[in-house]
């Protein structure tokens, strides 16, 4: 059985994927896929310095995350590169780990993805359910604010799917605008549900 499970950022999607995997769901991160792809493969840091020059780049060599997104959440055409260049990559990583999960676990092994693009991608085609979390805006803005200024995560939101677009994909939605043992009782209901059926 693999799960997607997708939402805005700030949504709570990583909160309720770690839910999952307490219940020995094997957990795979798309956002951590992506970065340590940038980190650990040489070509792709090239691409992607090549395509938004060194200002990218940190203190340390590697590519500063903050500062690449200062960059493509100012620009839609620039975003469009980045997951051009971003997603074939991750994509083809996850479809790895799926595969060697399976290898090792079976057939049967329980996987949940953590993807904000889910949908966007084909990542969509390789789950067989999928759980949108949903987040209001301002507890969005209140998860946010150690990360972003205001106006980003505004952008960041803007960028992304609408919410309405998403839920029509939902399997399963989950409202997270309580607390971490609201959201785990909501992920319970889920797990259970998917045991029977």
């Amino acid at each position: 059985m693999i799960i997607g499970i997708t939402g805005s950022i700030g949504s709570g999607k990583t909160a309720a994927a770690k839910i999952f995997s307490k219940y020995h769901y094997i957990r795979i991160d798309a956002d951590e896929v992506g970065h340590s792809l940038m980190k650990e493969n040489k070509e792709l840091k090239n691409k992607l310095i090549k395509n938004f020059g060194n200002k990218i780049l940190g203190k340390n060599g590697n590519i500063d995350r903050k500062k690449l997104g200062g960059i493509i959440f100012n620009d839609k055409n620039k975003l469009k590169k980045l997951n051009s260049i971003m997603h074939p990559l991750i994509i083809n990583e996850i479809k790895n780990k799926i595969k060697n999960i399976q290898t090792k676990c079976g057939l049967n092994a329980k996987i949940i993805i953590d993807a904000p693009l889910l949908i966007e991608t084909n990542l969509k085609d390789y789950v067989d359910k999928i759980i949108v979390i949903k987040s209001d805006k301002k507890n969005i803005i209140k998860r946010l604010n150690k990360k972003f200024p205001k106006k980003i995560i505004e952008r960041i939101l803007k960028a992304q799917m609408p919410l309405e677009e998403k839920l029509k994909y939902a399997d399963f939605v989950v409202e997270n605008n309580r607390d971490l043992k609201n959201l785990e009782k909501q992920v319970k209901e889920i797990i259970n549900y998917l045991k029977n059926e």
